[in-house]
């Protein structure tokens, strides 16, 4: 190779090496976006824990503190029905 074609490819692989790749690019335009949904997520994925931990723990009270009573409620209305003449 001559002389005069080794300057110009050094000198084009100094350009390639200096400009951006597209994609590189693409990347920086894009990255606000993938920060706002990434937030965006991570608020709905505690959101949702939350209400998870508060159904459960309304859950647990339900079922430990208000079921005995209705049941014990409607046992006796079951019993009073079985002393009356319509049964």
């Amino acid at each position: 190779m001559s002389e005069h074609q080794l300057e110009s490819a050094d000198e084009l692989w100094l350009a390639a090496a200096n400009t951006p790749t597209p994609q590189a690019s693409r990347v920086a335009k894009h990255r606000p976006w993938w920060r706002w949904l990434r937030r965006l997520v991570l608020l709905f994925a505690a959101q949702y824990t939350l209400v998870l931990l508060v159904g459960v723990a309304a859950a647990g009270t339900v079922r430990a503190l208000v079921l005995p009573q209705i049941l014990s409620r409607f046992e006796a209305i079951a019993a009073a029905l079985k002393h009356t003449p319509f049964h």
